[in-house]
């Protein structure tokens, strides 16, 4: 019987190898099999800086996504804030404020942003009818607790301080909100700094109720102001609310002042007061504070002027600025 002839056993890539060297080679791939199956799921070389991955000693293992989950979203860049607005007291309001007897003190706070910007500098000024802003948020205060905006006996007197400016009710609810002490309270509460109430309502020698005499700066109507537009910890928010509709429907022959050259169409809610500190009516105080929404601006506005030879002349005066001011703060 005659055995068939075998092909000879095909020559791979290492057959010409001594056999010594294809053991130590195997054992080699061993050893690297061995490594990346012990390395941990999910870890990479440690990365150095912002983007290291090194976990601490005793930390859990990266958690695997299950199975259905959505790939991950590309990250994306932060919404750009508002649009940082330029001072609108430039050249035009300077030269407004320096062409004219008197003082004129200014300030513009810019809700969205946070800006705020002075025109001027000078000591307090009386308030004249402003401070019906500061009773009314004096006398709110005392009622957060409950909630209520005012007792019902109180709200037609309060509506009638500020829509109409009428004075007799607000030398009832100045009283109601606890006189100078209370309300200088609750000044340094809000943060006012140079806001001083006027210690006598029948003062000696002056025909006009003497809380008018009340001094106060800009910077601290506006952070009065802020307490209205923004939340606050002394006045609930439906508080705040009913003081800005009283605001925003003043009486027509009264919305002058910061709403100068505003459209219809914007929310205004303002104060504005007018006092002669003389017996002659020849040096009038005429301020407007206010708050302007709408139409792409968001802005508080307070401006006090003295040295009016009459009350128009300090109308006209805010009236001009209040124009400057809009337009610059779109």
């Amino acid at each position: 019987m005659s055995h068939a002839r075998q092909a000879p056993p095909a020559k791979g890539p290492f057959s010409r190898w001594p056999t010594g060297a294809i053991a130590a080679l195997a054992v080699f791939l061993a050893i690297i099999a061995g490594v990346l199956l012990a390395w941990p799921q999910g870890s990479g070389p440690g990365i150095g800086a912002a983007g290291a991955s090194h976990r601490s000693p005793g930390a859990s293992a990266p958690r695997r996504s299950p199975p259905n989950a959505q790939p991950f979203a590309a990250a994306r860049s932060p919404s750009p804030g508002p649009a940082r607005h330029r001072d609108p007291f430039g050249p035009a309001a300077v030269a407004l404020a320096a062409g004219r007897p008197g003082a004129v003190l200014a300030a513009v706070y810019d809700v969205s942003t946070g800006q705020t910007w002075i025109l001027g500098h000078g000591r307090p000024q009386a308030e004249a009818s402003v401070v019906k802003v500061d009773i009314l948020e004096t006398l709110l205060s005392r009622y957060r607790a409950s909630g209520s905006a005012l007792p019902p006996a109180d709200l037609p007197i309060a509506r009638a301080m500020i829509e109409d400016s009428d004075n007799d009710a607000a030398t009832a609810l100045w009283h109601a909100a606890g006189g100078p002490a209370r309300i200088r309270a609750y000044n340094a509460a809000a943060g006012l700094r140079h806001t001083t109430p006027s210690r006598c309502v029948d003062c000696p020698g002056f025909p006009w109720p003497g809380w008018g005499l009340t001094t106060t700066t800009p910077i601290d109507q506006l952070t009065l102001l802020r307490q209205l537009v923004t939340p606050s910890s002394l006045l609930t928010a439906g508080q705040r609310g009913y003081a800005l509709r009283l605001m925003e429907r003043v009486t027509p022959s009264q919305r002058w002042g910061v709403s100068g050259r505003v459209p219809r169409n914007v929310t205004v809610a303002l104060k504005n007061g007018w006092l002669p500190l003389t017996s002659a009516d020849a040096d009038w105080q005429v301020n407007s504070v206010g708050w302007i929404h709408g139409d792409g601006r968001d802005y508080l506005f307070a401006v006090l002027t003295t040295g009016n030879a009459t009350e128009q002349d300090g109308i006209g005066t805010i009236g001009k600025l209040a124009a400057i001011v809009w337009r610059k703060m779109r």
